[in-house]
């Protein structure tokens, strides 16, 4: 890959992953110090719905426009909600409608990029892309969730809605703007919108074993998804400060995460996806018994640090070999359709196990909520070899799958 071809992967998942960030960590955060409780900050984690509805909208981002076109209007949508977030109270009912929109946005962004980057890299270069898409997406959360939510101990919670909502809309002109991200036409490439919906959908359905595929898809971050939800106000309910929050989403959490990222985009390369997937979903997994540690009474503060760096580091490992598995599976005619039918599988979970997140801690306590995530978390594993006995003539991409 060119240069410029680091530079744009980089830039691209920096901002896809900034409204992320903001959501899942600074939000709660600002949430919790607001007096929100627990299952009302679980419930607003409802608003993830549309990053589970991606194939709704996904295959007109295929057959109209380009996706360079829906990437920067997604940018001007995630602008515009910020900022209209940043006048609007918790008690006023569009502030629900503004995290709602905000998610939409978001999504489209997600959708469109992820179209985009299969049809722009070479398929032997994913495993690289992979892992610099993971690791400026963590970037930005550490932007987004960790270096924001630091600097409200120093200003206003709005200053920093008005920061994000500029720093989005200036990326929405750049890329709408720019000659560099237009790509030629697939050809012979003309389906109905009736068939643009149905062909992806029945080609998928028409893959050996596809039960298991999908299940596995939706489950291999589960695990992570329950954990992730009741982090942040864990941080805070054991007394961190806003700095210090920051500081373990941010410079320790999203910084171990890019560096494993970038581990896992290596590895997977060099071992397959399968042995990937194993290795790297067990040690994410054991990683959650880090916090479980860290949430009983005795455990000094500091520990939890240790816990978020493994957590975050190990995050990185599976989310690259996760990623690299998903876009093998895509064919480049459907590739923002049938990447979002994917990705609609785990987010919906994950959106799912946020929302109950909040009730499990509170019913069980952190320690024992942590344990059961780790538990959790190892299910899926149990699906790969079963996964990986597909026929491989049957199974696409299958040379680089094994």
């Amino acid at each position: 890959m060119t240069f410029q071809t680091y530079f744009w992967i980089a830039f691209l998942y920096f901002f896809s992953g900034l409204p992320f960030g903001f959501f899942y960590t600074f939000l709660p955060v600002f949430f919790r110090i607001n007096g929100l409780d627990l299952v009302k900050i679980g419930l607003f984690s409802s608003a993830g719905i549309f990053w589970s509805l991606k194939p709704l909208w996904a295959p007109l981002l295929d057959k109209y426009l380009s996706k360079k076109f829906w990437m920067g209007i997604a940018l001007w949508g995630i602008s515009g909600s910020i900022l209209f977030l940043s006048s609007t109270s918790l008690e006023d009912p569009r502030f629900i409608f503004l995290l709602f929109s905000l998610t939409f946005f978001s999504a489209l962004l997600d959708t469109a990029l992820d179209g985009f980057i299969i049809e722009w890299v070479l398929p032997e270069k994913l495993g690289k892309a992979n892992g610099i898409r993971v690791a400026f997406y963590r970037i930005a959360l550490i932007f987004s969730g960790g270096f924001l939510t630091a600097l409200t101990q120093y200003l206003e919670f709005k200053i920093i809605f008005y920061l994000l909502s500029f720093f989005t809309f200036l990326a929405g002109n750049l890329i709408f703007f720019s000659s560099s991200l237009s790509l030629k036409p697939i050809k012979n490439f003309n389906y109905s919108v009736k068939e643009h919906y149905l062909v992806p959908l029945m080609e998928l359905f028409k893959r050996p074993s596809v039960a298991i595929l999908l299940l596995f898809i939706a489950s291999y971050k589960i695990g992570d998804a329950f954990l992730g939800g009741m982090v942040a106000p864990f941080w805070v309910d054991r007394g961190f400060n806003r700095v210090e929050i920051g500081f373990l989403a941010g410079v320790l959490g999203s910084g171990f995460t890019i560096l494993g990222s970038l581990v896992g985009g290596y590895y997977t390369s060099r071992w397959g996806v399968k042995k990937a997937l194993l290795i790297f979903g067990f040690l994410q997994a054991l990683s959650n018994l880090g916090y479980t540690i860290g949430a009983l009474p005795f455990v000094k503060k500091e520990f939890i640090y240790l816990a978020s760096i493994i957590e975050s580091f190990t995050g990185g490992l599976g989310t690259a070999s996760f990623l690299t598995f998903l876009t093998f599976l895509c064919k480049k005619e459907f590739s923002a359709t049938q990447y979002a039918i994917f990705s609609t599988l785990f987010s919906l979970t994950l959106v799912l196990a946020r929302t109950l997140s909040g009730w499990g801690a509170k019913t069980l306590g952190y320690a024992p909520f942590f344990f059961l995530t780790f538990l959790i978390a190892l299910i899926p594993l149990l699906l790969i070899p079963k996964l990986f006995r597909i026929n491989e003539r049957k199974f696409p991409y299958k040379s680089k799958l094994s």
